[in-house]
């Protein structure tokens, strides 16, 4: 069974995809060491997943759930290729998920959990409206 995409935003989803890019800048620029690591990266988190399910939500989008499983991945990557780049800057060697197969599964499998998630509450929250 294939699944119709071309109700998808691109727009949509890597606007959504790089608003997520703050969990790994704050980490960076030593924002996450400052507040505090888990209190940090959990609010980030939070902050970030509220954002895209009322962004789906206020749009209609509808295929929520396939939105942000797409904006899930689309982070994933960025994430995996500014870990490639920036850690040899940074860090003077290459690090992150880039040195171990296992790890970019993890990610991307991680982030799609993500996109499944909040794809569903935004699907629940849209059905809720009808």
């Amino acid at each position: 069974m294939a699944t119709n995409t071309k109700h998808l935003n691109p727009g949509l989803i890597l606007t959504l995809a790089l608003i997520a890019l703050v969990r790994p800048f704050m980490s960076i620029t030593g924002i996450s060491e400052a507040i505090g690591k888990p209190v940090a990266s959990i609010t980030a988190t939070a902050i970030i997943s509220i954002l895209w399910v009322a962004a789906t939500v206020i749009r209609k989008e509808t295929q929520p759930v396939l939105t942000l499983v797409a904006a899930g991945v689309a982070y994933a990557v960025f994430a995996v290729i500014i870990s490639g780049v920036l850690s040899p800057i940074l860090a003077g060697s290459l690090q992150g998920p880039l040195t171990s197969p296992f790890a970019i599964v993890s990610v991307l499998l991680t982030n799609i959990i993500w996109g499944l998630v909040t794809g569903s509450i935004a699907a629940l929250l849209l059905n809720l409206r009808r």
